[in-house]
């Protein structure tokens, strides 16, 4: 069989649920994972002996809608790859943003990080990796997303302690802070429409969504606890919904942060606020 026809074949089913980049690129994926064939392979039309049973069964799980990286069971993030699974939230380029811009703004070597909703602990093992002789946490309400974290650091050679806690009743368990960082859920309920079916259908709803009538009580938790987590001229770091930009920069206002602002992601979208203790 040649690679180029499989391709086709591949891609043309994908395009039933997918727009034709995704579906190619999705195409791509499987071919490096289960193949070891890379796009110059598909160009030069090699040929393959037999179609692996297990690409197959990728590809009925992908015309299912399931996310390619719970199929294969790992997702890239900074320059890593971290094991992701339905328990976790599938790392998003967004949060990679954030993660630069602490490390741009935090390179005073022996820094005190918390990362607030930890998931596949992706925040807090790049930042041990990326920031010089930081001591890092990270928390979450999840046993089975800590696990997660757990592996991903011992794997990823990461010095992350990592703690159970239900932010909302907690206080949080570290003090003398130089940066709080959290991503917490914030889509409201009522945005699920708006949202792709993959995602509603096979990620974590306890790290995506929030009530409509209360759509920032993560961030005053965090915030309002972070007042004793974090020394003074500590940094508070969070990403945010679109919609509520301002409405997060008031909060901290009111709650007595300082130096308060709110950053556009890649697309143009407020996407981090950011504030000083």
């Amino acid at each position: 069989m040649q690679l180029k026809n499989l391709f086709v074949s591949y891609r043309d089913q994908l395009l039933l649920i997918y727009p034709k980049q995704e579906a190619e690129s999705l195409v791509f994926w499987l071919f490096e994972s289960f193949l070891n064939r890379k796009r110059m392979d598909i160009l030069n039309d090699v040929p393959i002996e037999a179609v692996p049973a297990e690409m197959e069964i990728a590809l009925e799980k992908l015309l299912r809608g399931m996310p390619i990286q719970y199929i294969l069971g790992k997702a890239p993030f900074y320059g890593r790859e971290f094991k992701v699974g339905p328990e976790v939230l599938i790392p998003r380029n967004e949060t990679e943003e954030l993660v630069h811009l602490i490390i741009k703004e935090n390179q005073t070597p022996g820094l005190k990080i918390l990362d607030v909703g930890t998931g596949s602990g992706c925040i807090p093992i790049t930042l041990a990796l990326e920031l010089k002789n930081a001591t890092v946490f990270g928390l979450d309400i999840s046993e089975i997303a800590l696990e997660m974290a757990k592996e991903n650091a011992k794997s990823l050679k990461a010095d992350v302690l990592f703690f159970h806690c239900n932010i909302l009743q907690d206080e949080i368990p570290i003090q003398g802070l130089d940066i709080l960082v959290s991503n917490p859920p914030y889509v409201r309920d009522s945005e699920q429409a708006q949202m792709h079916q993959n995602v509603l259908q096979y990620e974590p709803h306890l790290a995506l969504f929030v009530a409509d009538d209360n759509p920032l009580i993560f961030y005053r938790s965090i915030a309002e606890k972070g007042r004793i987590a974090l020394k003074p001229g500590g940094k508070l770091y969070f990403e945010i919904n679109e919609a509520f930009g301002p409405e997060t920069k008031k909060l901290l206002e009111d709650l007595g942060y300082s130096e308060i602002h709110i950053l556009e992601d890649l697309n143009g979208r407020d996407r981090m606020v950011t504030g000083i203790r």
